[in-house]
């Protein structure tokens, strides 16, 4: 190593312009010396920073890992092998973390601890040296300007001799402050080269250290573990590059159909309607009530789930319950400028609500799968086979037909088993013929009561000559009939239809008629009901008007030949009467009526079968007076006292009506 460039302490004393001159060049050699200390130090205290932040970093890191099996995942199906490889890298990283501490701490003290203390040490001395240089420099040429001014006369020896004495103490003063400056300045042109290496081989020796335990770390099962962990990378790339060619495919081919898909509105190119749903779900508008007389329409949502309707906004996360569709009632209405709009009614009447479709298919499949439901197909064990065999017999009961021995095999009077969607071999051969002695071959069917304009001419044809008041009021001679009648009970119903039969023998011709009636609706979309009151008494069977106490329909008992409710819905019910409502002479044809009721159908029933047995029982006093005794009678004595049907005169809402629940 070559010499080092040093200042003479022989020539301290003398301090000649010569020696102040190369002193002067040592301390600019100091002062940036210092300046380049000071960042230096700064880069190093950086990189130190650097190192803890990465020991910390790598630290949260692990946390991290360990943490995604602790994640609630909505789809976290599968993660098992993947939270498996995350907590052994968490485990590497760990190992890794305590490597990038220690390097934190080495590098700590082995290159920011020296460099820091050169500085507080060298260099402040310098500094410190320099001030008291330059305060004895100035103190001695003070004393030597003393020393000059001293007069040529009047010489004092005591002045004289006291300034003699400051000049040597401050000559001796700055000669010994300029050696120790010399001195420092010499030995900080060695230190300054000690200084700048011995941080950078602590800053070595750190670094080689963490990667040799580093690399005694990443041994041959690291290195098995890392190459596992690419092979799996690696198919997973795979998939993701297969499954992204196919969603690409689909998207094309997807892309690719028809403007007419995006229409609401193509009836002509929409496939057929499908009658035979259990399920639906879709977007519908729905009306509300903003004011007194305004309205508003929201598009929501709906979907069927079993029996009811829900609808679901938006961005919810589940939807909610609307309506209860068990035995509801569905048809289409007209409702101010908009089409396809259809009307949801509760058995009670209680809610309504009204709904729009987008197109005219997807507004007759809504009807027909709210109908589905409303008979409650989804109850059976196959309800698309059920709803598939009750659409083709729809089909069928509103097709005339020339030979029931064409008709299909599952076309069957009431006999459709809900657990299977064929019929039971053996009965393919007997079934069209007693259908044929039931009902007769493409047989209109009456879905609403005769029109208001020949209402009174029926009363008085079927009423034996009674006159009822066009404005309401009952006569006098109607009360006495009431009066003198031991029974008299009224049940909310709705008429459902009616049509002509060929037999009354059995019950089986009522199930059959149900069957054709509630088939040719629900292929036709029909599902306004006239709501009225079923009055039973011992002389007749009436249909009133709730509304204007019209009688729409009066029938003798004795000409009711047969009655029944449906074996599955309790609140069907249906009877055949001989020659009733029937115009031009043709008293003898059968006649069969069905009803849909509030209560349950064994209830009607049993007040038709109780006002028979009592006409009998009238022609003898003492058979009557048997049946009297075990049918209790109501505190006047004149009613006789059956089950109240609290719905019934909830309904009815008028004294008559709660007069006549007996």
């Amino acid at each position: 190593m070559p010499a080092t460039d040093r200042l003479l302490l022989e020539e301290a004393l003398q301090d000649s312009p010569q020696t102040r001159s190369l002193f002067s060049v040592f301390e600019e050699d100091a002062g940036t010396l210092t300046d380049y200390t000071n960042q230096l130090l700064q880069s190093m205290q950086r990189v130190y920073g650097a190192q803890n932040e990465m020991s910390l970093a790598t630290q949260q890191l692990s946390q991290q890992l360990q943490n995604y099996e602790k994640q609630n995942f909505a789809l976290g199906k599968g993660d098992e092998e993947v939270i498996g490889v995350l907590q052994q890298f968490a485990t590497i990283v760990d190992k890794l973390n305590l490597l990038h501490d220690e390097l934190a701490r080495r590098l700590a003290d082995s290159m920011v601890f020296p460099m820091v203390q050169f500085r507080e040490k060298d260099l402040t001395e310098i500094g410190t040296l320099k001030e008291i240089y330059s305060i004895a420099s100035e103190e001695h040429d003070s004393a030597m300007a003393k020393y000059s001014r001293l007069p040529k006369k009047r010489e004092s020896e005591k002045l004289k001799a006291e300034v003699i004495s400051e000049v040597a103490y401050t000559r001796r003063k700055q000669h010994q402050a300029s050696m120790q400056y010399y001195c420092a300045l010499n030995a900080l042109q060695h230190r300054k080269k000690v200084a700048m290496l011995e941080p950078m081989l602590g800053y070595m020796h750190a670094q080689m250290a963490f990667f040799h335990k580093s690399l005694d770390m990443m041994s041959h099962k690291v290195a098995d573990f890392l190459s596992s962990v690419e092979q799996m990378s690696q198919s997973i790339q795979v998939q993701l590059d297969a499954e992204t060619e196919a969603m690409r495919q689909s998207q094309q081919e997807l892309l690719s159909v028809d403007d007419t898909v995006y229409m609401p509105d193509q009836d002509a190119c929409s496939p057929l309607v499908n009658r035979s749903l259990v399920q639906r779900a879709g977007y519908l508008n729905i009306r509300s009530k903003t004011g007194l007389v305004t309205t508003s329409w929201d598009r929501l949502y709906f979907f069927t789930q079993g029996g009811n309707l829900m609808c679901q906004p938006r961005g919810a996360v589940a939807g909610g319950l609307v309506m209860d569709l068990d035995n509801s009632s569905v048809m289409a209405v007209d409702c101010e400028d908009r089409r396809y709009c259809f009307q949801i009614t509760t058995p009670n009447g209680k809610i309504c609500i009204t709904l729009q479709a987008e197109s005219k298919r997807d507004y007759e499949e809504w009807i027909c799968t709210l109908n589905n439901i409303s008979r409650q197909i989804y109850l059976t064990d196959n309800p698309e086979a059920v709803a598939i065999r009750l659409n083709q017999t729809a089909l069928q009961a509103v097709t005339p037909i020339i030979s029931f021995e064409k008709k299909h095999e599952s076309y069957g009077p009431n006999r459709l088993q809900p657990t299977s969607a064929e019929p039971a071999p053996g009965r393919l051969q007997q079934e069209p013929d007693e259908s044929a002695e039931l009902i007769t071959a493409g047989t209109p069917i009456q879905f609403d009561l005769v029109l208001p304009a020949s209402e009174f001419e029926d009363q008085n044809r079927c009423g034996a000559g009674r006159r009822t008041n066009p404005f309401g009021e009952s006569s006098s001679e109607n009360t006495r009939e009431s009066e003198d009648s031991l029974l008299h009970q009224m049940f909310v119903v709705r008429f459902l239809g009616s049509m002509e039969v060929k037999s009354d023998r059995s019950k089986e011709v009522i199930f059959e008629a149900m069957r054709q009636v509630l088939a040719a609706r629900a292929i036709h979309n029909i599902f306004r009901m006239t709501e009225s009151h079923l009055v039973v008494t011992t002389q007749c069977l009436r249909l009133v008007d709730p509304q204007t106490q019209v009688t729409r329909m009066s029938l003798q008992l004795s000409d009711i030949t047969q009655f029944a409710a449906h074996q599955e819905n309790k609140r069907l019910i249906g009877f055949v009467a001989v020659g009733a409502d029937i115009s031009e002479g043709l008293s003898q044809k059968l006649q069969c009526y069905v009803f849909e009721s509030n209560t349950e159908g064994e209830k009607v029933c049993y007040a038709i079968s109780l006002g028979k047995e009592i006409i009998e029982a009238q022609k003898d006093p003492e058979a009557l007076a048997e049946l009297m005794k075990t049918v209790p009678l109501t505190s006047d004595g004149k009613f006789l006292l059956l089950e109240n049907e609290t719905h019934c005169d909830e309904q009815a809402g008028d004294p008559v009506g709660l007069e006549s629940e007996a």
